[in-house]
């Protein structure tokens, strides 16, 4: 830190040769501040320094008042006025011209707002005095400010860096004309090791600090932090005697200096009273030279005044004459163009909301169909058909798994656009789930002949906080775009540690590959809907283009954002970030993958009112030994399941009367033990959670996957076995 002693030499330097009236004040406030340790006489008279500067129009010189007046209050401790003076002072200055006194402003500016533990701001005006001192080559005044960069990093907790800052103070410094700088260097150091609790460190720091501070006569602020510190830290490691021993020369100081303030209060009473008579005559004198100045130009003034007032209140009538026309006419203009806005902004939601539903509506109702499609299709495939029904067949089963892939997507843009998904936050194992995700494209990987480079962060935790599902969307629409354009080559997939704490941890997710890329000028519209770059990609590699565009949006729900980097034939790189909290292990309720052969036949209740549906449901039942009753309406549903006992209910949602989620409410009312299985073709306003709360156990949605709707049976059946 700057002594009063090396900011008295700058400030002296810079008033050396006193030519007027300001640095004969600045003077006489300075040795009151120094010398006489008269504080309210040095405000005085610096504060009249600053009203003849401003009298004279001496910019310079003004500046340097501000300076010293700041200095005055900053000393004891008036933090917001001295902030408010060296702000003055900073603007008094020529920044054409710098000189060490605005690099000083700038440096205890920052020092100011160091106290207030304003870092940020602080760092800003110690980054300007540090530039100002390396132009003018004060390279022992950058030193002071890499004390203050000390200090901040050890606010900031940030202790290896302080320390190694600090060091280099301390050995950069040389000239002993600086010790008071070595001093609080060792100080702070001694500060760190004491945060972190190495109290034997703490002590040597503090005992050189002492060393250093032995000849030291006038700066006894820092004096008393250091004997109290070192009674502290000795006390921490059990010394008591080696304590109380500073201790004791703590208190001897303090009272040392109480006994020296109060020896020289009648003094300074005496001083003080000479000092106001001495101000009065100063005044008086003020006053009468004054009131003959008022006098001689009073008479001037009235006419001149007088003249004005006449002239602006013409200009103002005639202004306000105009500005009224002007303000009806703007206001008949804005009323009209904000009644047109409002129209507009109505139609533009109505048009949205329009369009989501009708979107909606139409992918839940191709489902239905769709369901039937699929379903029919896996059971001819099932009965062995004739090698020429073969590859129709095949045909028709890519076709549909295309269209259900199609429509899904649809659904999910609309949801993301509704406002309707909500983030989750639960516990998931990160690895398992990407090695899931990869595992599952192990296919793909092979039709397309590529390689594909897995590589998780081994730091990172097992098991986070956060929504594995819609991690698993972005990571599925990622990897199968870099495998879909990278046929024969690579794709790298990195997940790296950026930022981890004790409760959560910061991630970058990295997709790479060194596929056909994305020209410069289709990067801006690559994450619109249906966009894929051009119509012959569209039709070389398939696909909806909406996986990137639900990337973007899920991204965004989750507060990240999506970065492309990507060269025409040379690959691209999708990446993002995310925040996760920490996650423990969770106990997960196994469900047994088996087929239900033991035991008495198992019979099903199957409520849903189209008869294709019906009939292709039931066939799969029977293909795996299982009788189904079939109902058509949520009151049939009821009133049956009171009066006979199923192994198992397939519920549909939309029926006829009454629905699925209110018959399942129903049902519940007397049956809690029967699990019920949701069959839905899910809307835009339908989620899993919202189902689950009528009482259904489990969704399975239409069309639905033969292998996942057989697991779910098959587990539920056995569970309730």
């Amino acid at each position: 830190m700057l002594t009063g002693c090396s900011y008295a030499q700058s400030v002296y330097k810079e008033v050396a040769k006193i030519n007027d009236s300001t640095d004969y004040y600045l003077e006489i406030g300075l040795f009151n501040k120094e010398e006489k340790k008269s504080v309210s006489k040095a405000i005085l008279f610096t504060e009249k320094a600053v009203a003849f500067a401003k009298n004279k129009g001496q910019k310079s010189k003004l500046g340097a008042a501000y300076l010293q007046l700041a200095y005055v209050y900053y000393d004891i401790d008036k933090n917001e006025l001295a902030i408010d003076n060296y702000i003055r002072a900073i603007n008094a200055f020529d920044k054409k011209n710098p000189t060490a006194n605005l690099a000083l402003a700038y440096y205890s500016l920052g020092k100011c707002y160091l106290k207030k533990n304003k870092i940020a701001v602080a760092e800003i005006y110690f980054e300007k005095a540090s530039t100002l001192y390396e132009s003018l080559n004060f390279l022992d005044a950058i030193e002071l400010i890499n004390l203050q960069k000390g200090i901040i990093k050890k606010e900031k907790k940030e202790f290896s860096e302080a320390s190694r800052i600090l060091q280099s103070v301390i050995e950069n410094l040389a000239d002993d004309s600086f010790i008071s700088t070595k001093i609080e260097a060792y100080y702070q150091l001694g500060e760190i090791e004491m945060v972190q609790e190495k109290y034997a460190n703490a002590i040597n720091y503090y005992t050189l600090a002492h060393a250093a501070n032995t000849n030291n006569k006038t700066d006894f602020s820092i004096t008393k932090r250091i004997l109290k510190q070192l009674s502290v830290a000795y006390e921490k490691t059990k010394n008591t005697k080696q304590s109380l021993v500073f201790l004791k020369k703590y208190s001897q100081l303090s009272d040392s200096i109480h006994n020296h303030l109060n020896s020289n209060a009648s003094e300074n009473m005496i001083d003080k009273i000479q000092f106001d008579e001495q101000l009065k005559k100063i005044e008086q004198l003020d006053k009468e030279k004054k009131s003959q100045q008022k006098t001689l130009r009073f008479s001037k003034l009235i006419f001149i005044l007088s003249i004005a007032l006449i002239s602006i209140l013409s200009l103002l009538s005639f202004s306000l004459y105009k500005n009224n026309k002007i303000r009806i006419t703007t206001n008949t203009l804005l009323e009209e163009k904000n009644k047109e806005l409002t129209s507009e902004k109505e139609k533009a939601e109505q048009a949205s909301k329009a369009r989501a539903e009708f979107l909606s509506t139409v992918s839940h109702e191709l489902r239905t169909p769709l369901n039937a499609i699929n379903g029919i299709t896996y059971l001819l495939l099932q009965e062995k058909p004739k090698a020429s029904q073969l590859n129709y067949l095949k045909s028709l089963e890519f076709s549909g798994s295309y269209l259900l892939h199609f429509i899904n997507d649809i659904l999910e843009i609309n949801r993301l656009e509704s406002d309707k998904i909500q983030v989750e936050k639960i516990s998931f194992n990160l690895k398992e789930l990407i090695e899931n995700i990869t595992i599952s494209f192990k296919e793909f990987i092979q039709e397309n002949n590529t390689k594909c480079h897995l590589q998780i962060d081994s730091s990172i935790s097992d098991y986070l906080k956060g929504d594995p599902t819609k991690l698993s969307q972005i990571v599925i629409n990622l990897l199968n775009n870099a495998i879909k354009f990278s046929k024969n080559g690579d794709v790298w997939f990195t997940i790296k540690n950026l930022y981890e704490d004790e409760k959560s941890i910061k991630l970058h997710f990295e997709i790479k590959d060194n596929g056909i890329g994305i020209p410069l000028e289709k990067q801006r519209t690559i994450f619109d809907s249906f966009s894929q770059g051009s119509v012959e990609i569209n039709r070389t590699y398939g696909g909806t283009g909406l996986g990137l565009s639900i990337v973007k949006k899920i991204l965004e729900l989750m507060d990240s954002t999506i970065h492309l980097t990507s060269e025409s034939q040379k690959g691209s790189t999708f990446s993002f970030e995310l925040e996760f909290e920490k996650g423990e292990k969770s106990e997960e309720k196994l469900v047994p993958k088996t087929t239900v052969t033991d035991g008495k036949k198992k019979i099903v209740l199957l409520i849903e009112d189209n008869k294709i549906n019906q009939m292709i449901t039931q066939k799969m039942l029977e293909k795996k030994g299982i009788s189904c009753v079939i109902l058509e309406s949520g009151e049939e549903a009821i009133e049956n399941a009171k009066n006979n006992q199923y192994d198992l209910i397939l519920m549909d949602v939309h029926l006829p009367g009454i629905s699925g989620t209110e018959a399942t409410a129903a049902i519940r009312s007397f049956d809690t033990k029967t699990p019920i299985i949701a069959l839905t073709a899910i809307s835009l306003n339908e989620n899993k959670e919202t189902l689950l709360s009528f009482g259904m156990n489990e969704v399975i949605t239409k069309p639905f996957e033969p292998d996942f709707f057989y697991e779910v049976i098959h587990s539920y059946l056995a569970t309730n076995e």
